[in-house]
């Protein structure tokens, strides 16, 4: 068979199971939100949270109002256009008028709720510092930790998921978590001075709620009890709510809608807890016994890896 006739027979396979499956394509021609716009949307954003961090520019330094309000000018506009392309695509009963104007109301919104989003920002990496004494300065935990970008992502998409827009909020949490490794879902509810420490391997469910000087430690799990029941679970509490000052150490995991962590509450490393924890507790998981051998003697280096 020649080459030709190998791509016409894949090319016709293709677009057949285009035209069956609705899944592949747009609905009646309307396009999807552009992941590269949003996550570039999530970068630009940084610079204004965290001002001087993340690209230089001089017009910062000389007229700080100049440089804000032109670049959330062109944030807002593209932000804009991307809602009313994630509008249109799931709701396209609606006029293309009526879709400007929502992706407008949410835009209203979303920037007005950027300086408290940025004073709460600093308030998590104030937690940052004081719970982690290998930090040398609030500057290299803006630089570097995995913890805080995931949080800042994670608060940004919040506030698009309580304005019911779809795609997007998803999109950006999962490019935190292609980055950090930490899966925050925008639906979470979490509290002031929430610190993440190393980060790799944390979920945190839609339906948690996290209350204020949380600590979770690297590989914890706040999740759901069982999703067999998959679409039918939509919207119900599913996940856990953690009270106000509590530590979850490593490879943890608290599951369930109706179990509650109460507040000063030290959660050990390596524990699987399905049920509600009372206030003022310390839980562990019974270490497994350590065998240690004594030294061999005389041992080749060979013999011993």
């Amino acid at each position: 068979m020649s080459k030709k006739d190998t791509l016409l027979y894949a090319t016709e396979r293709f677009t057949k199971k285009y035209e069956k499956e609705t899944v592949f394509l747009s609905k009646n021609g309307h396009p999807l939100p552009n992941r590269a716009e949003i996550i570039d949307i999530i970068r630009e954003l940084k610079s204004i949270i965290f001002p001087g961090y993340f690209g230089e520019d001089s017009m910062l330094f000389i007229e700080p109002d100049y440089y804000v309000g032109y670049r959330l000018n062109k944030i807002y506009d593209r932000l804009k256009k991307q809602i009313c392309i994630a509008l249109s695509y799931n709701e396209i009963k609606c006029e293309k008028k009526q879709y400007e104007e929502c992706a407008e109301v949410v835009c209203d919104t979303f920037f007005r709720k950027l300086p408290e989003v940025q004073e709460t920002l600093l308030k998590d990496l104030q937690a940052g510092f004081d719970g982690d004494p290998a930090a040398g300065s609030k500057e290299e935990i803006i630089f570097s930790y995995p913890g805080l970008f995931a949080i800042y992502v994670y608060r940004m998409a919040h506030i698009l998921y309580k304005e019911n827009v779809p795609f997007i909020p998803r999109i950006m949490s999962e490019y935190a978590h292609g980055r950090t490794g930490i899966d925050i879902n925008p639906g979470a509810e979490i509290g002031e001075y929430f610190f993440i420490d190393h980060g790799t391997g944390i979920v945190i469910g839609e339906t948690t709620v996290i209350g204020n000087h949380v600590k979770l430690y690297q590989g914890v799990t706040l999740g759901a009890l069982s999703t067999r029941k998959g679409q039918e679970l939509a919207g119900i509490k599913r996940h856990p709510t953690i009270q106000d000052h509590v530590t979850i150490y490593s490879n943890s995991s608290v599951l369930g809608g109706d179990t509650v962590i109460g507040e000063n509450t030290i959660i050990g490393g390596n524990t699987f807890i399905t049920e509600s924890i009372p206030a003022n507790s310390k839980v562990s998981a019974k270490s497994p016994e350590l065998v240690i051998q004594e030294e061999h003697q005389q041992k080749q280096k060979t013999m011993l890896w």
